[in-house]
């Protein structure tokens, strides 16, 4: 019995991205069977093939953002690797790109040129502030997009320094985003046969995560703003990290049923009737008094492990502040595969990120792996345009291929 075809299967996608936020969009389709060629710019390819972990001039980093991708890298600069691309673009269904605005145009690949090539194509285009408007040429990455959407300013004290959280929320987020987009052009292409650009913007992304501070500034004509208060949730109470004797969690009982039940667990009943703790507003103008109490109590346990056990059995909502080895290490993660094993030929077994989407018909996940640099040149171009050994040879002879061990 033939295998099944996995949801994506047949597309075809060429990869111009490096990083994370153009690679996040293409790493989530080949989890779905997508077919990607990834073209890396000779000599070096995608740049963070330099990024850490390395061993043997291999990335650990490299590996878990390029999965199931074919690499074919190319010497963009010479016109038969131009001319390479030129043949491929009518053989794909979706062409992906996250350089600078402009850098795409000058290699001869702007929407207008690929559309003439292939009308039914997708292109998505991934930057930091989008092709259009006054930022648009500058260059940036996750943090310099997180500091224009006003993200970076509700991190810290209010009057202190500023600690936005160490790691890639905004390109991943927007490489989601984009997936999602792209998933929607095609299923309109299916319904109307064409094809059609797509512009997104880290800074987007980023400002569409903005649950409450952009309503709040607008609605009250400037008179309310979120505040900054470190570890605490400014609109709501008791809603932040506490400390126990033994490391630190969060704690949300703002909600007045969350409230009620943590009062009557501290052993503080006559605070959910107290006129200063009646609704969270209330509780919000008198956070000293609220989360005094809950500072108190958790002097009486004997740490986190503890006062997790409790909030748990009373369904109040929280959760312990833990490393990344102890949420990689966590059984609730093992058991979804949120952090998942991966193979790979020179790192041999480590840990990755697991796919997030939970599909019941694809429960399995595809044993992918990373290429070496240019480790596809030779299957690209035999299969997609029908070169021959020698032209092949000839190419690579002639600087417009390249090839890695890494």
């Amino acid at each position: 019995m033939a295998a099944r075809k996995l949801m994506l299967d047949g597309y075809k996608v060429l990869d111009f991205t490096q990083f994370v936020a153009g690679p996040t969009v293409t790493k989530l389709m080949a989890e779905m069977g997508a077919e990607i060629i990834k073209i890396e710019l000779a000599p070096n390819g995608d740049l963070c093939r330099n990024f850490p972990y390395v061993k043997d001039m291999r990335s650990a980093y490299y590996v878990q953002q390029n999965r199931g991708k074919k690499s074919l890298c190319l010497n963009i600069k010479t016109p038969e690797a131009t001319a390479i691309v030129r043949d491929l673009i009518p053989k794909v269904d979706l062409l992906v790109q996250n350089y600078a605005p402009g850098v795409i145009g000058r290699m001869g690949f702007d929407y207008e040129n690929v559309r003439k090539l292939n009308p039914k194509i997708i292109m998505c285009s991934v930057s930091t502030f989008g092709q259009t408007g006054p930022l648009s040429k500058d260059p940036g990455y996750d943090f310099v997009g997180q500091a224009y959407a006003g993200v970076t300013y509700l991190s810290g004290e209010e009057g202190g320094d500023f600690f936005p959280p160490a790691l890639a929320m905004g390109d991943v987020s927007t490489g989601v985003h984009a997936y999602g987009a792209v998933m929607t052009a095609l299923l309109h292409r299916e319904r109307t046969g064409e094809g059609q650009h797509i512009d997104i913007s880290l800074l987007d992304s980023y400002f569409h995560y903005h649950d409450m501070a952009v309503e709040l500034v607008s609605s009250s004509h400037g008179t309310e703003k979120v505040k900054r208060i470190g570890n605490q949730i400014g609109a709501l109470s008791p809603a932040g990290i506490f400390k126990t004797k033994k490391g630190s969690l969060w704690i949300f009982a703002f909600q007045d049923n969350h409230f009620a039940a943590l009062c009557r667990l501290m052993g503080r009943p006559e605070l959910i009737e107290d006129p200063r703790c009646l609704t969270n507003a209330l509780r919000v103008a008198n956070r000293p008094l609220v989360n005094g109490a809950i500072n108190d109590w958790l002097m009486t346990l004997s740490g986190v492990e503890q006062t997790d056990a409790i909030l748990r059995e009373h369904h109040i909502p929280h959760a312990p502040i833990l490393s990344v080895d102890e949420a990689m290490a966590h059984p609730h993660m093992r058991e979804r595969r949120t952090v998942r094993t991966v193979s790979d030929r020179i790192l041999g077994d480590f840990q990755v990120p697991g796919f997030p989407f939970r599909f019941s018909e694809f429960p399995d996940e595809l044993p992918l792996e990373a290429p070496m640099l240019g480790e596809h040149n030779r299957e690209v171009l035999r299969d997609y345009l029908g070169f021959s050994d020698e032209r092949i040879e000839q190419l690579e002879r002639g600087g417009v291929l390249h090839s890695a061990p890494y």
